[in-house]
């Protein structure tokens, strides 16, 4: 009997001993620190789903090289992690703006995607001139009524871009045939890439040789598509108070100038920056209205920034 006493003393002895030596070689050191996080850490190859579309239109993934190109941009997209949890974040302020005018103008749901990757659902400046969620170039702006100069930018104000957008699309779709080749030609031109489509002799936006952005123009897109639609399936986790959220708003009527914006905000409670965040297309402290045009400014309601 002692004999087993001093057998079972000596295992709990050795197990002892090895968990403090596991556990001194658990201790966060900078070599097994910088080897834990190696290890806890994994990419993984992605599988490209079979059935991936763009409105509606099949991507013809059993051609290698449009395989190729759609697991780039899942790649890309799926392991640029910050970017990515940003996309979920607007995306749910902002498609339940832009959803009802897509469908307004019977534009399929898909391009909301194509504001996506414009600009990252923010108001951005791009080197050649255009602005806004929808990129829109002040000519084609103009051209669909918008008022663009410096004290005025409506290329800024999300429902009225968006619905320039919406026109250009049915523009595009009707000259090229699908809305394929309508989203390239939101990056491209419709003329441009009329003129690839003749000179290669092909009728498909996946058959046109393209430069580099509207090559991956596309493909980029249904990424997003893709990604946003399944984001448990590509690692993104997140409760829906994670998201940003659209402020509620009234409509004040303007018809007349403004000659202090700091002082016409204190009028509805508000300051000058919250005014300039829920109407950036008003880009001067005044408003000129020599035309005594009629102009709806966006008020949050009370309660959201006290």
């Amino acid at each position: 009997m002692k004999i087993v006493q001093k057998a079972l003393a000596l295992v709990g002895l050795l197990s002892l001993c090895t968990l403090f030596v596991f556990a001194l070689q658990d201790v966060p050191t900078d070599e097994n620190f910088e080897k834990k996080l190696i290890n806890d850490y994994n990419v993984y190859a992605l599988q490209v789903p079979s059935d991936l579309n763009f409105a509606g239109e099949a991507m013809p993934l059993n051609n290698p090289d449009i395989l190729e190109r759609m697991d780039r941009e899942l790649l890309v997209n799926t392991y640029w992690q910050s970017n990515g949890l940003l996309m979920f974040k607007r995306a749910k302020k902002y498609f339940p703006i832009i959803e009802p005018i897509l469908a307004k103008y019977g534009i399929p749901d898909d391009f909301k995607y194509l504001a996506v990757i414009e600009s990252g659902l923010t108001n951005a400046v791009s080197p050649a001139g255009a602005r806004g969620v929808w990129q829109i170039m002040p000519a084609t702006g103009r051209e669909n009524g918008l008022e663009v100069n410096s004290n005025v930018d409506e290329r800024y104000n999300l429902e009225m871009a968006t619905e320039v957008a919406c026109k250009y699309l049915l523009k595009s779709k009707a000259s090229l045939g699908s809305w394929t080749l309508a989203a390239a030609a939101y990056n491209a031109g419709t003329a441009g890439v009329s003129r690839r489509l003749r000179e290669q002799q092909v009728s498909s936006y996946y058959d046109l040789l393209l430069g580099e952005e509207t090559g991956r123009y596309l493909f980029r897109i249904v990424a997003l598509k893709e990604i946003l639609s399944n984001p448990s399936k590509y690692g993104f986790n997140f409760r829906d108070k994670d998201l940003y959220s659209n402020i509620p708003t009234y409509k004040v009527e303007v018809d007349t100038a403004v000659k202090d914006f700091s002082k016409f905000a204190e009028r509805f409670g508000v300051n000058y920056k919250v005014l300039k965040i829920h109407n950036p297309w008003l880009r001067e402290a005044h408003l000129n209205n020599k035309s005594r045009k009629l102009y709806h400014i966006s008020i949050p309601k009370e309660g959201y920034y006290n």
